[in-house]
């Protein structure tokens, strides 16, 4: 399997020169077969945000592009626009599916959108949503790695960021996982992790893993994390690695500081 790239959380409207070139840079050298957007595209869902965003995903996804809104990507101080039209900037520079799907011989994506304009960062899983990808997953082949790709995070490793999940975060994990998902990705908190749910779920019953990545070229970066993405490749049909890479200001270029082998059950 080629490689994939997650980046999330880019608040364009804060966006920082420096890093953007550092991963342009990085996207050069490893040419990524996808690109996976995990939301907060825009700081405030403006029209020259969604153009800037777009101008760089041009030329850092070269081959193709998964991308779901966060809910940063809905007007916050236009009333009307968040009421009758709150995708209109999204689906003007990323096309009108909110739930697009990518697929190879080797690769399986569902994207599910989780944010909701009655709420302001809340995200939220439908009941038919949680059925509509569990169908999809049933359709994998073995050989497909299987990703569910949401804005708001599933699984958090602190409690203060418990109020952060994805209402309906049980059912999909149990659902998606019982259907055959690998990894569950995700952003919204600006924190990359990754960890075993079939390890934290006592109902998840086949190895499933959330990956969840940080925010890839905006100044708000949270206390001792740095812009980073994460980088997915395959090994072997039951092996993946999840590799984050960070933003070093010292050194003016994204270095990888982690790499975790994901065992998959086949």
């Amino acid at each position: 399997m080629s490689v994939l790239l997650q980046i999330s959380d880019t608040h364009f409207g804060t966006e920082q020169t420096l890093v953007m070139a550092a991963l342009l840079r990085l996207a050069s050298e490893l040419q990524p077969s996808l690109v996976i957007l995990s939301g907060d595209v825009t700081q405030r869902a403006r029209r020259a945000q969604f153009d800037a965003a777009r101008s760089f995903f041009d030329r850092i996804a070269r081959q193709a592009l998964i991308a779901i809104p966060g809910n940063h990507d809905i007007p916050l101080f236009n009333v009307i626009a968040r009421m009758f039209h709150p995708y209109a900037g999204f689906e003007r520079v990323f096309g009108p599916d909110l739930e697009p799907e990518w697929q190879d011989e080797q690769l399986m994506v569902l994207a599910v959108n989780t944010t909701r304009p009655s709420r302001h960062k809340d995200g939220e899983v439908s009941a038919e949503q949680i059925q509509r990808v569990s169908r999809r997953l049933a359709t994998a082949t073995r050989e497909q790695l299987r990703i569910v790709v949401t804005h708001q995070p599933v699984h958090v490793l602190r409690d203060s960021e418990t109020h952060n999940r994805l209402h309906g975060h049980r059912e999909a994990i149990k659902a998606w996982s019982d259907a055959g998902a690998d990894i569950i990705m995700g952003g919204h908190i600006h924190l990359p992790y990754i960890a075993p749910l079939h390890e934290d779920h006592a109902d998840v019953h086949r190895r499933c893993w959330v990956v969840q990545a940080g925010t890839a070229v905006s100044s708000r970066i949270r206390a001792r994390h740095p812009n980073s993405v994460n980088v997915i490749s395959r090994a072997d049909p039951k092996t993946v690695f999840a590799e984050r890479w960070d933003y070093s200001a010292e050194r003016d270029q994204f270095h990888r500081v982690n790499a975790h082998e994901l065992n998959l059950d086949r």
